[in-house]
């Protein structure tokens, strides 16, 4: 189940924000998740859940993103919603080669809500963190 080393490099990534910032407790991170990135969703809370546990994480809640793949053909310049299974043969002229992905292999912190400071301030909401989960 690789959910889980994807939530543990989530939480490490929102860890180590929330620390520069000054964050006493981390209430929300929303994630964007795309259609062929392999993620089961339910898996990844679940994992992410127990990633968060013992951290300024703790308790925080994960928002899912989903991102639908599309792809673009370089003959023709159709674009489609490729969909699962994978359709990756252009529906226009019906070539396979010269397809390109556009979107939906995506897996990235869109935002992170935090309270500031050991009195727990107001939440605030960061945008984004990075790209490198």
């Amino acid at each position: 189940m690789h959910e889980m080393s994807i939530a543990m490099a989530v939480v490490g990534q929102v860890e180590e924000a929330a620390e520069t910032g000054g964050a006493s407790a981390v209430t929300l991170v929303r994630l964007q998740v795309g259609e062929l990135a392999g993620v089961v969703p339910d898996a990844l809370a679940f994992c992410f859940e127990l990633a968060c546990a013992g951290t300024v994480l703790e308790g925080a809640e994960l928002v899912t993103v989903s991102e639908a793949a599309r792809a673009r053909c370089a003959e023709c310049a159709d674009e489609w919603a490729v969909g699962m299974p994978p359709r990756l043969c252009c529906p226009g002229c019906g070539r396979a080669t010269g397809v390109e992905l556009l979107s939906g292999r995506e897996l990235r912190i869109l935002s992170v809500t935090w309270e500031d400071g050991p009195g727990g301030e107001p939440a605030r909401t960061r945008e984004p963190i990075s790209e490198e989960a």
